[in-house]
């Protein structure tokens, strides 16, 4: 509806064809020499603030110089992740993890004698079980050396790994980041860039709108895009043109989830 109604080829304000802020991409590029070295890696911030954008930035290196698996079910068990893991190294699981691990460690040595360096990401880690994520760290400790698994977590994880029973896993931590608020610079920068990748000039979005979207995101990379996404939808439900001001987005900010809980009335 959104393509029809301004005419682009493809879907506005999405994580594919990602286009990293400055900031972010000097988080991937690290990440990346982590994978060249080898490495146990945090990305952990509050919800919204870039870590998804990150992951997601990841998952897309070429498939000829590396293998990225990302665990996101880190609610299930050891056996359950060692699935996923076999999935993505396209390996039969067997009965149990423990007769797929040799065999995980058999195909990364192979992988990795072709050449291909070795990503492990596990996706809202602060969800994962310690010692789940204590059995997955010894696996891969028999790994080739420049494997990275990276954990990717709200703040709550960086709190975990510093209690005393945690510190063997703290311990082995090479990197870490913690992605925070944007400031109103990096907020238009962001809109700007997506409008540039789907040919919308910048103007679609008024100036007096989007410094509502960014004062109302306040720094929270998800509440823009969202903001956004949705001031376009109300643009096509209205029938208002194809350049967005501020009334658009004020009438999409009457949505209850957009108001402060001072602010709702209770009928």
């Amino acid at each position: 509806m959104i393509r029809s109604y301004f005419g682009l080829s493809e879907d506005p304000f999405t994580l594919r064809d990602i286009r990293l802020l400055s900031h972010q991409q000097e988080i991937h590029d690290t990440l990346r020499v982590h994978s060249q070295q080898g490495g146990l890696c945090l990305v952990v911030g509050r919800p919204g603030t870039g870590k998804s954008v990150i992951k997601e930035s990841l998952r897309v290196l070429p498939d000829k110089d590396y293998l990225v698996a990302t665990v996101a079910r880190t609610l299930h068990t050891y056996t359950n992740t060692v699935k996923i893991l076999c999935e993505a190294f396209k390996i039969e699981f067997e009965s149990s993890a423990f007769k797929c691990e040799r065999k995980l460690i058999q195909q990364a040595f192979a992988l990795n004698r072709s050449g291909k360096m070795l990503v492990t990401v596990i996706d809202d880690a602060h969800l994962m079980e310690m010692e789940n994520l204590r059995r997955l760290r010894l696996l891969l400790e028999d790994f080739p050396k420049n494997h990275n698994l990276i954990l990717v977590g709200q703040v709550e994880l960086m709190a975990s790994l510093d209690l005393a029973v945690n510190q063997d896993i703290k311990s082995r931590v090479t990197y870490s980041v913690i992605t925070k608020r944007l400031n109103d610079d990096a907020m238009r920068e962001f809109i700007e860039g997506q409008l540039d990748r789907i040919g919308l000039a910048h103007n679609t979005f008024t100036t007096g709108a989007t410094e509502l979207i960014v004062r109302t995101a306040d720094g929270v990379l998800r509440r823009c895009r969202n903001l956004c996404l949705a001031s376009m939808l109300e643009a096509v439900r209205s029938a208002s043109g194809t350049t967005i001001d501020i009334d658009v987005v004020n009438r999409v900010l009457l949505q209850p989830h957009w108001q402060k809980e001072v602010d709702l009335t209770d009928f």
